[in-house]
């Protein structure tokens, strides 16, 4: 069990921004605004290394020392995502290339390709100078590889170190090409090869490539990120024993997070709710102006739930948002106690640490319009005093471990990028999918939790929900005979096989469940499916057959749930109406008002109101924007 691990705050400090003659009084500062924890350096590269092997260290030294003696604990970035000029200079090819084979060019940060091996090993290079210098170091608790992997849709690169990257990666999971050109399909408008070396990548194609070509691009760039991680994490390993961290972002889908997360300590994110809620959310208008201020309900709570198991039970907030942000489409300012809120509802659903982002609004560059818990004169800024409360009440608050979720939502990566490549649906999208689900259970009061596709048990849940598991794992597979707990799959799982195509007989394909997926229907917004008792389908819609019980159908009497034996299948696409039915059969549901949201600790119940109203549960008034808890 991981060990319980007292609550704290911090923020994320840039000394290279500010006179030196400051620092101390910053750090004093936030001390005396409760704070235990504070990230430097992961974008600093340029002033430790202003060019090439001429190292500028005593800044960072003297900020460590300043920062720890204050009674700060200090988490160290490598700043691999902002290489220098001198370093693009030295390597002009490490540029990603985007798909209309356009360099992301030099001017911002994340200006690199996963796929180029020289510049992996240059990060290298700088990680370990950095593990050489600091790893013993005492006032360094924890270290920050890299920042944000695939913010700005950088994990896919068309370069040409991703062609010959690719190349080798195929010749070595296929062995020969007459395996390759079986997988793929490539009999189909003669796409076959005669060689690994001809294969390109798959963009610029005329119409769209083949899919198992997009799809095994896209397992080979989430390697590539996993890859570039572990050169780091190698390294620092054999310099530190402080855990190694990585800030993981919001939505972002496009490698698989549980493979960069088996070499790290902690998982961490850079929760952004305004921002999030405008910029990656699907919402109706009136749902993102009721929530203007403050975040979606449940956008959060599905990332700590995830991050949590990417972590396996450690998490924190690397970057909280205090203020309004500079990069959303539209950046309103937080209702009063929200930065209150959304740091009780980490802590709720097991975050260690929240770190607001950052500690004084930049006067200058890209992020000038981002809010600190300091205004750039150094007056405090409105969330600074709600940092200093939530401070005050860790104090009186126990330490308990998050409690075991009621259900659980099975979340694979790998399933994301195949409804990629084959969405069949404009608005099919995988991550969608899965927030609906997790959205319903919230809505329900339940405490969930989110478990990889090779989980080692599914027991001790009420139902255990996976809906657009591509196929089915082995050890999965056999975990389905075995557990007494409910088990709800689809829509869209276990249709086809590691190679994207349908396989014979058809699917799913799970012992003691007779149901086959024959016909799909994608639906446009226009068009819907009733069903018997309430609710519709939406967006996807199976025909199903076989021999389970039906349990929902449609009202001219298309099955749409069915099950035997503890197994069931979902085979569409559900509206809230629909998705609350399903729901209700295998839990009893709490009666939640709109806009607040349950977490169980396994001490404490927390209720979060993100209405801009107040609003009574079980006799208890949750001012707005606020959080009360009780003692179980």
């Amino acid at each position: 069990m991981t060990p319980i691990q007292p609550r704290t705050l911090g923020t994320c400090y840039y000394p290279e921004h500010w006179d030196r003659s400051i620092w101390e009084d910053d750090a004093q500062r936030m001390v005396e605004a409760g704070l235990s924890w504070v990230r430097i350096g992961e974008f600093a590269w340029s002033r430790i290394e202003p060019r090439e092997s001429e190292f500028h260290w005593d800044w960072l030294d003297d900020a460590i020392e300043i920062l720890g003696r204050a009674g700060l604990k200090v988490v160290l970035g490598t700043p691999t995502a902002t290489p220098p000029k001198w370093v693009l200079n030295k390597y002009p090819d490490m540029l990603a290339i985007d798909a209309q084979g356009q360099p992301r060019k030099f001017g911002s940060r994340r200006h690199y390709c996963f796929s180029h091996l020289p510049y992996r090993a240059e990060a290298g290079r700088i990680t370990r100078d950095l593990a050489e210098r600091y790893g013993s170091n005492n006032f360094i608790h924890a270290w920050q590889t890299d920042n944000e992997y695939g913010c700005h849709d950088t994990v896919v690169s068309y370069s040409d170190a991703a062609r010959s990257g690719f190349q080798n990666w195929l010749a070595a999971r296929y062995g020969d090409i007459t395996a390759l050109n079986k997988a793929w399909g490539n009999v189909f408008w003669s796409m076959e090869y005669d060689d690994f070396s001809e294969i390109d990548l798959p963009n610029l194609t005329v119409t769209e490539p083949g899919h198992i070509h997009q799809l095994d691009f896209m397992r080979y760039s989430s390697d590539m990120v996993v890859a570039f991680n572990k050169v780091q994490t190698d390294i620092l390993r054999g310099h530190t024993d402080a855990p190694l961290i990585h800030n993981y972002m919001g939505r972002i889908v496009e490698f698989d997070h549980f493979g960069v997360g088996a070499d790290l300590d902690i998982a961490s994110w850079d929760s952004y709710p305004i921002g999030f809620l405008s910029d990656r959310l699907e919402a109706s208008d009136a749902h993102k102006q009721h929530f203007l201020r403050q975040g979606d309900p449940d956008f959060q709570a599905f990332h700590h739930d995830l991050y949590r198991a990417v972590g396996r039970g450690r998490m924190w907030i690397m970057e909280q948002q205090p203020g309004p942000v500079n990069w959303a489409p539209y950046n309103p300012a937080p209702l009063d106690g929200m930065a209150r809120l959304w740091a009780w509802e980490a802590f709720a659903h097991g975050a260690e640490t929240v770190c607001y982002f950052r500690w004084r609004q930049a006067p200058f560059a890209q992020e000038q319009m981002h809010a600190g818990l300091l205004h750039p004169d150094s007056t405090d800024a409105p969330a600074l005093s709600e940092a200093r409360q939530v401070a005050n009440e860790i104090k009186a608050m126990p330490d308990p471990k998050t409690a075991k979720g009621d259900v659980a939502i099975i979340f694979d990566y790998a399933s994301a990028w195949a409804w990629f490549a084959q969405p069949q649906g404009a608005d099919f999208d995988y991550f969608r999918l899965v927030f609906d689900m997790y959205r319903a259970l919230r809505r329900a009061g339940q405490n969930v939790d989110i478990l990889p596709p090779d989980a080692p048990s599914l027991d001790g849940y009420s139902a255990v929900f996976a809906p657009g598991l591509m196929t089915i794992p082995d050890g999965l597979r056999k975990i389905l005979q075995s557990t007494e707990t409910p088990i709800i799959l689809g829509p869209r799982t276990d249709t086809k096989d590691i190679n994207l195509t349908i396989p014979t007989p058809m699917g799913p394909n799970v012992e003691g469940l007779d149901v086959t997926v024959r016909i799909t229907e994608s639906i446009p917004p226009t068009a819907k499916f009733d069903l018997k008792g309430g609710g519709t389908a939406r967006h996807w819609f199976e025909h199903i057959t076989g021999d389970a019980e039906t349990y929902i159908e449609t009202i001219d009497n298309q099955p749409v749930l069915v099950g035997s034996s503890g197994l069931f299948y979902l085979g569409a696409w559900l509206d809230e109406a629909g998705f609350d039915r399903v729901i209700q059969m295998f839990v009893t549901p709490h009666k939640m008002p709109a806009g607040v949201r349950v977490r169980d600790t396994d001490t404490h119940r927390f209720w979060f109101n993100y209405n801009p109203h107040s609003v009574t549960i079980d006799g208890n008034e949750i001012p707005t924007a606020g959080v009360i808890w009780q003692k179980l």
